[in-house]
């Protein structure tokens, strides 16, 4: 087994007051040409939550629970967690995680696919911290993207059929699979992964996996992955459809209701309680659509169970026993150890436009 002494979680970061909000909005976009009137229309999503984001006690309940789970499986390994762009800063984290004697870490990103944001940023987060705390900064090392891995599908499976059966009775059979991720701009979708387009590529794959996974108790549905929280000039092409023009469209065609997924993300941060809960769920309003969304994975046991697997995973331990799999788990596909490991260059496109990274984006 690699000699792994710590675990450290990696994530966004968020507000956790209203004082906090139009700094962290400046941390995000800085270097971007971000209009400030933009970053106060973002704002407002927050202030609709009392100026705190969820991000952040998400990842408190998740690190709790990935030390619980570590525990009851024998792995004793000290829990750290450091932030891209709010406190716990992740160089502050890694200055703690070297004043502790930490010597080689094996860190956990809270987003499951491969792009510039969600992967190559992290690695160069990692870096760049690494670098301002100096010679003694434990060496990290990024699990892989888990986008199709069971523990990840088998949550968002329960929460689409429950969401399902939230629906009104006659809207329950028909209603279309809506699932949703962060758009990014084309061009950066393009130049991700080894090959490109890995990104959009790893969504649809996790959007028919989940797909399948609900049809294989209910019989096979429609379904469509589209993009949410789209930012940037309208000159600057990013992915599409937009969720809100898609749900226009099911109204427009007859659809007797819809069912939210939001597979591109992995807990109920911001951008999924705001652009789903309250803009899209305004919208169902005005269309006469009924809506239910499904919940991410959060804290649920199997997520946490997969962090776990993972950094046995990565680090050469034995993996769990048939019998200690729930049943099924394994027809749902996981991506072999090591194919994600990105390359020097992987994902990492040229600087993002002004104002293509939408303030709070990806969290």
């Amino acid at each position: 087994m690699a000699d792994y002494d710590a675990f450290v979680l990696l994530s966004f970061g968020g507000p956790e007051g209203p004082a906090d909000v139009m700094p962290f909005l400046e941390n995000v976009t800085r270097g971007r040409g971000v209009p400030r009137e933009r970053l106060a229309e973002v704002a407002h999503h927050y202030e609709l939550f009392g100026g705190v984001s969820p991000i952040n006690q998400q990842c408190r309940d998740l690190l709790a629970a990935i030390g619980k789970d570590f525990a009851a499986s024998g792995l004793d390994l000290p829990l750290y967690w450091g932030n891209r762009n709010w406190h716990p800063y992740l160089a502050d984290t890694v200055a703690t995680m070297a004043a502790d004697g930490v010597r080689h870490a094996i860190g956990f990103v809270t987003s499951a696919y491969g792009s510039y944001s969600s992967c190559r940023q992290y690695l160069d987060d990692i870096e760049a911290a690494r670098q301002r705390v100096g010679p003694g900064a434990p060496a990290i090392d990024k699990i892989r993207h888990y986008f199709n891995h069971p523990g990840f599908i088998g949550p968002f499976v329960e929460s689409t059929r429950a969401a399902i059966e939230s629906l009104p009775p006659a809207a329950q059979p028909d209603a279309p699979l809506v699932f949703t991720a962060h758009s990014v701009p084309e061009s950066m979708a393009a130049a991700s992964g080894p090959a490109g387009g890995l990104y959009p590529a790893q969504l649809a794959e996790a959007a028919r996996l989940v797909a399948h996974g609900v049809a294989a108790g209910g019989g096979e549905r429609q379904w469509r992955l589209v993009y949410q929280s789209r930012s940037g000039p309208p000159s600057v092409p990013w992915l599409g459809p937009d969720v809100c023009d898609h749900l226009a469209d099911l109204a427009a065609a007859g659809a007797p209701g819809a069912v939210l997924v939001p597979v591109g993300f992995v807990s109920d941060h911001v951008e999924v309680r705001y652009d789903l809960d309250v803009e899209a769920a305004q919208l169902g309003q005005r269309l006469g659509l009924p809506l239910a969304r499904a919940a991410t994975p959060g804290t649920h046991p199997r997520f946490v169970s997969m962090v776990t697997e993972l950094v046995r995973e990565r680090a050469g331990g034995p993996e769990p026993a048939p019998g200690e799999r729930p049943a099924g788990e394994r027809a749902l596909g996981v991506m072999a150890p090591g194919l994600d490991r990105c390359p020097d260059g992987c994902c990492r496109p040229q600087r993002p436009a002004h104002g293509a990274a939408r303030p709070g984006g990806s969290e």
